[in-house]
């Protein structure tokens, strides 16, 4: 993309006009819709802010639309593999639940942790399944739907549980040397892998403490959960489906794919037929339901119909309960394509506000006004969280943060690790805060909770941009190199 020059760049008062219709647009949407904003009306408020920003980009600065054009095709063509990933993930969602993989997780689960503890245990354990994995959209997509179910077993919403999951799974993607985004800061900023996680731990393990001490807390006031409705939730599972130890084996396999750094596409490919596998052998019952036919003696006609339903199409089972009846319901693919719908609209709405500068004039403005290592650092954070609403994707938010920032750093005298720190302690994190990101629309998706009601307790991802300033304005461990003449 050809750079662009002083006279055609927009002001920052401009660049901040589609910035303010998409909030008012999607105050109103989301008014009006509620949770069903996300499946077609926050689109629209994205296509919308995006044909506001075109307008003020031609009209106003003469910038020629090949230019606009050609950014958004890029935006585009990068979320392709993502497109691919979600709708394995949708695949995932329908197998692991039809095999009995998720129900076994979450019979085994509520035997393992006490409610005391509940969003305690779940936050670690999701940290430390992300850390060996680096993948929070994989760690969310199995353990924390299992551990939704556990959740709403023992008296807890989903919103508070949504943001244990959440909370524990960014953690270990911001700090696993397997994370994408981990490799990606450190790469786009030009730290040392290993320098960068370190230099990260000085501010997420603060955040990541306190997450867990607020999710404690609140798990210890919870109070105790009636035994009778524990052994209800496992009673309503095991009518249900064949509960077995067995069926862990398909977690355990996919896990040993992700360790050895399988490709998603095809660890998530191979994740999904191992649960078809599972679920004609432990479950032929249900295949033979979905398919539409009776009787516990599976045809190999019915097992390839009822699979391929599975995977693709919206599937539900009857236990008896209506609360586990929406539990146990799934979209397969089919359900992630409103996530996919949104995920190309903020592309172009990203697209275009990069192509016409908008988002540079905004940086330049901020960056003008600093004085001081605070000011260098908050700005960097803004930014990063701004990407992150403009754009809908936090891949390109980390880019573009440490791109914009990069010079700015080396000008001061500063270490390039405090400016991969910063955009993964803004970019990374904030990027599941969005109900039009990528990230955020994924995991409402998958978890069944809209993004703006899980929001308030992610706090490790809400804690994390302040900590980040909070450190810079301390100074602890931050380096100035002298400047050589």
């Amino acid at each position: 993309m050809k750079a662009l020059s002083s006279k055609t760049s927009p002001s920052w008062w401009a660049a901040l006009t589609p910035f303010v219709v998409l909030i008012v647009t999607m105050f109103c949407v989301i008014r009006a819709f509620g949770a069903d904003a996300l499946l077609g009306a926050s689109q629209v408020a994205l296509i919308f802010s995006s044909g506001i920003a075109i307008a003020i980009a031609m009209f106003v600065y003469g910038i020629p639309w090949t230019r606009l054009e050609e950014a958004v095709n890029d935006n585009i063509k990068n979320i392709g593999s993502a497109i691919l990933i979600l709708l394995l993930i949708g695949a995932i969602g329908g197998s692991w639940m039809l095999s009995g993989v998720v129900p076994t997780l979450i019979c085994y689960g509520m035997k393992v942790i006490a409610p005391s503890i509940f969003l305690f245990a779940v936050c670690l354990i999701c940290a430390l399944i992300s850390v060996m994995t680096g993948s929070s959209w994989t760690t969310i997509a199995t353990i924390g739907v299992a551990m939704l179910g556990i959740g709403s077993a023992m008296g807890y919403s989903a919103a508070w549980t949504a943001g244990a999951i959440i909370s524990g799974a960014y953690f270990g993607d911001k700090i696993s040397p397997l994370s994408d985004t981990t490799v990606l800061a450190s790469s786009a900023a030009g730290t040392p892998l290993t320098t960068h996680i370190r230099y990260m731990l000085i501010t997420t393990v603060p955040s990541f403490s306190i997450a867990l001490i607020i999710f404690l807390v609140v798990s210890l006031c919870h109070g105790s959960v009636p035994t009778e409705q524990l052994t209800e939730a496992g009673d309503t599972l095991r009518r249900t489906f064949n509960i077995s130890p067995w069926l862990l084996i398909v977690p355990l396999l996919t896990g040993v794919m992700i360790a050895r750094r399988v490709p998603a596409f095809l660890t998530l490919l191979c994740s999904a037929a191992m649960a078809g596998i599972a679920a004609c052998i432990a479950q032929p019952h249900l295949i033979n339901a979905v398919a539409g036919a009776d009787g516990a003696s599976l045809t190999l006609a019915n097992g390839f119909k009822g699979l391929l339903m599975t995977w693709f199409g919206e599937t539900g089972v009857d236990t008896g309960n209506a609360m586990y009846n929406d539990l146990v319901a799934t979209g397969g693919m089919t359900g992630m394509l409103p996530t996919i719908f949104l995920i190309v609209c903020a592309a172009t709405f990203g697209g275009v506000l990069t192509g016409s500068g908008m988002i540079q004039s905004i940086t330049e403005m901020l960056t003008r006004r600093i004085s001081s290592r605070t000011g260098m650092v908050g700005a960097t954070v803004a930014t990063g969280i701004m990407s992150n609403a403009a754009t809908g994707d936090q891949y390109l938010s980390v880019i573009l943060t440490c791109n914009l920032y990069k010079k700015l750093y080396e000008d001061k005298g500063y270490e390039p690790r405090l400016l991969s720190r910063s955009a993964e302690d803004s970019a990374t994190v904030t990027s599941v805060l969005m109900p039009w990101n990528s990230c955020g629309m994924t995991q409402a998706t998958v978890l069944h909770v809209p993004t703006l009601e899980y929001m308030p307790y992610c706090f490790f991802n809400i804690i994390s941009p302040l900590m980040s300033i909070i450190i810079a304005a301390l100074g602890y461990k931050i380096i100035r190199k002298e400047k050589t003449a």
